[in-house]
């Protein structure tokens, strides 16, 4: 692959935005222009109001992405002085994500690559995908990884993955909870049409609100969430989303959104 040819691309496909690690000759491995442009295709589907989904998926069949570029000299070049690395500061974009997202997991997905899994909010493996952290395979330890695998799967599973370093298959890690659905290779794209039908004809503004309530609750303890959630939902039923689907509904019509 020439050094003009871009490490993501990212395509409109009509509301969902599809970004694709670009690298299958590398197995779609993660290094700086990869982050930046992940990053950038999350900025760009929220500065479009067209944009109601984001796919994240690899090019190619044989890889989603498997982990850390570790071409000497670039797999662990960090800068010290700095409290923290791009590729977390991704994740933390992620989370703060207001536009649902999808994992289209064609092939396989290790080490930073199930981080990438793990940020979104839905994902849709082919059956022959393999996940794994082998980080411990070449001394170190899928840190990040961990802040979003720890709230997705079984604490004893994931320390069999991390500890164990070995791979596992789509239907293991459906079980754990990583993924909503498997489907054979040549399903793959139908599944997540199907899936993104389900979504990009709902209101925008209860998902972006609701997505948001969603992270907002995280960390809190019951009382506060649901504090925070009874003052949330007198909030959405003003928006002209919600009264639009309130007369849709009465009305026996299907609603026209204006994401507002």
């Amino acid at each position: 692959m020439s050094e003009t040819t871009p490490a993501v691309l990212c395509e409109k496909r009509g509301h969902a935005l599809w970004i694709t690690i670009n690298r299958p000759d590398k197995r779609n491995a993660i290094n700086a222009d990869v982050v930046a442009g992940i990053r950038a295709g999350y900025r760009e589907a929220h500065s479009d109001p067209e944009v109601r989904a984001i796919v994240l998926t690899g090019a190619g069949d044989k890889a989603f992405c498997a982990g850390g570029d570790l071409q000497p000299g670039k797999g662990f070049a960090f800068d010290l002085s700095r409290p923290n690395v791009d590729y977390a500061d991704l994740i933390r974009e992620a989370q703060n994500a207001t536009l649902p997202t999808i994992a289209r997991v064609n092939g396989l997905c290790m080490a930073g690559g199930m981080g990438l899994l793990c940020m979104t909010d839905m994902a849709v493996a082919a059956e022959q995908a393999l996940f794994g952290l082998p980080e411990v395979k070449v001394g170190v330890f899928p840190m990040q990884v961990m802040s979003l695998l720890q709230a997705l799967a079984p604490r004893r599973r994931i320390r069999e993955w991390a500890l164990g370093g070995e791979a596992f298959g789509a239907g293991e890690a459906l079980d754990a909870g990583l993924l909503n659905h498997v489907v054979p290779a040549a399903e793959l794209d139908a599944k997540i049409d199907w899936l993104l039908g389900r979504i990009v004809d709902k209101s925008p503004t209860a998902i972006r609100r609701g997505k948001y309530a969603m992270r907002a609750i995280e960390s809190m303890s019951f009382d506060q969430a649901i504090a925070y959630t009874e003052s949330q939902i007198a909030l959405i039923a003003m928006t002209e989303d919600a009264k639009e689907g309130l007369a849709s509904f009465n009305e026996k019509r299907k609603p026209v959104w204006t994401g507002r």
